[in-house]
């Protein structure tokens, strides 16, 4: 019984187990309901699975079970951030121990229950209970945000080195931002969603595209699904900066930078209801400061992981700094992908809004919305594979392993990606008469790549299960050495008995 309370410790109360269990139920739910699409239609998979699982499939409830399931999957990726960030960024033990334990319960529940009101049959109380653990997640946010508050004596600016105000900690101010600005974007859908049957019908945001009158209600969610993600980009990228310490000139122009974008930005998304004329417009400046935000970090992470490259191995040039850059896949992962992003991303993004009246919308309907699915895709999953590699480089991966799965995950995602842009962009050199070429070498090469990465994060679940069967496993010694489990911190009699389990 100890072994099992110590285990339930490790992966419910310290970070490493916390994120791991995240990662476990994303990986589960997009191993199962994956096989609903794809090529797992043509290749009779789909069938076999809503038979073994007794699927309940009504084809025009369609866009409301994939609504839901993208809600699960982002409830579980939210959580994540939120574990990263009460690890990185000090807060009292009490209240790093009951956000994570909120928004836990809030993630495991909606997920829960949200899948299987949606896939399962509409027990009633399954939705109940998935808008509870919702309102948990949310809940979790606000605690989160207190904890955060940047104006509290013992968080002002010790090293001067970082960016500060006086003695506000800007990076400290940057979090509270995010957090702040993502609680009230929740809010943004769920007063929407409170109209659902009266006034609101179930839409995915890429069939509106053509429709040249949207309610406001309509508007609301396009705002919302954009300015969500964006704030997990926003948080993942302060929490990679920690990983590298961020600090120096390039901090101090960077942080002012990040709140800034981040709160233009999210006006920019809230704005579209009001005044959707100059919504983009609006967001597309707030874009700017946050991706030099992001662009002053990748340049002090490259530089950093060079220089000590160089100092390993004594070596100088151009060729021992490049090898040297990338001599660690997981932490160049991180940076890279930041970099990857913006070929796949941002400048396409940029291009389409440019052209948007004189190419695109000249394009049949589906072409266009083909870019639009595609564009969120792509940035979604490339924020997953920063937080692959965090997790990765977090628990210790080294030698051939390390390299292995830093490097199969990012060429098999960056391959990927970008036989997903060419696809969605193949209009502008190929007409619809001679595409298929084009589309068959895409969509396999989209195939292999994903399915590269999914083995992968199939093996390091793999590995991290057999691991938690060990007495001894690397289990035992992450719980050990947990920060905010230590006994000298908290005291808990919990802890206390952890504390004694492991010490035997």
């Amino acid at each position: 019984m100890q072994a099992i309370q110590t285990r339930f410790m490790f992966l419910f109360r310290s970070t490493k187990g916390l994120v791991l269990v995240a990662i476990a139920m994303i990986a589960l739910v997009t191993a199962i309901f994956g096989m609903l699409s794809g090529p797992m239609v043509e290749w009779g998979v789909k069938d076999v699975v809503v038979r073994l699982l007794n699927l309940d499939l009504v084809p025009a409830e369609r866009e409301g079970r994939i609504i839901m399931l993208y809600h699960t999957i982002a409830m579980a990726v939210v959580a994540i951030a939120v574990y990263l960030i009460t690890a990185v960024v000090p807060m009292k033990t009490y209240q790093q121990a009951t956000i994570n334990a909120t928004v836990t319960a809030g993630y495991l529940v909606a997920m829960i229950f949200g899948l299987g009101f949606a896939y399962f049959g509409h027990e009633w109380v399954f939705h109940g209970l998935y808008l509870f653990g919702l309102s948990l997640v949310f809940f979790a946010g606000i605690l989160l945000a207190a904890a955060l508050w940047p104006w509290r004596q013992e968080y002002h600016i010790k090293d001067t080195a970082y960016a500060h105000w006086g003695r506000i900690d800007l990076e400290r101010v940057a979090f509270f931002t995010m957090a702040v600005a993502t609680l009230g974007s929740a809010m943004f859908g769920a007063v929407t969603g409170s109209y659902w049957s009266n006034g609101h019908e179930t839409f995915l945001a890429e069939d509106l595209i053509r429709e040249p009158h949207k309610t406001n209600l309509q508007y609301a969610i396009i705002g919302h699904l954009h300015i969500m993600l964006t704030l997990i980009a926003v948080a993942v990228a302060l929490v990679v900066g920690r990983r590298f310490d961020f600090k120096g000139p390039l901090h101090k122009i960077s942080m002012p930078l990040m709140i800034f974008g981040t709160i233009l930005i999210t006006a920019g998304a809230w704005s579209v209801v009001p005044v959707p004329p100059i919504a983009h417009t609006i967001i597309y400046f707030g874009s700017v400061p946050v991706l030099l935000a992001a662009l002053f970090l990748v340049i002090f992470g490259f530089r950093k992981l060079i220089l000590e490259g160089l100092a390993e191995s004594g070596g100088a040039g151009f060729w021992a700094g490049l090898k040297a850059l990338v001599r660690d896949p997981l932490r160049f992962g991180m940076l890279w992908q930041m970099v990857f992003m913006n070929f796949t991303v941002t400048f396409i993004g940029l291009f389409i809004a440019v052209k948007l009246d004189e190419i695109f919308r000249v394009w049949p309907a589906r072409d266009e919305r083909l870019i639009l699915t595609g564009h969120w895709h792509i940035l979604s999953a490339i924020i997953a594979t920063i937080i692959l590699f965090y997790y990765a480089d977090m628990v210790g991966l080294k030698g051939k392993v390390r390299q292995w799965f830093g490097w199969l995950v990012i060429v098999g995602s960056d391959v990927a990606f970008g036989a997903v842009t060419v696809f969605e962009m193949k209009r502008l050199f190929v007409s619809e008469a001679d595409q298929q070429p084009v589309v068959n070498w895409t969509m396999a090469l989209a195939d292999i790549g994903l399915a590269v990465v999914l083995l992968v994060l199939a093996g390091l679940m793999v590995w991290r299960l057999v691991d938690l069967f060990k007495r001894d496993g690397q289990w035992r010694t992450e719980l050990r050495e947990d920060p905010h489990l230590s006994v000298a911190q908290g005291g808990a009699p919990e802890l206390v008995a952890a504390a004694q389990e492991l010490s035997k």
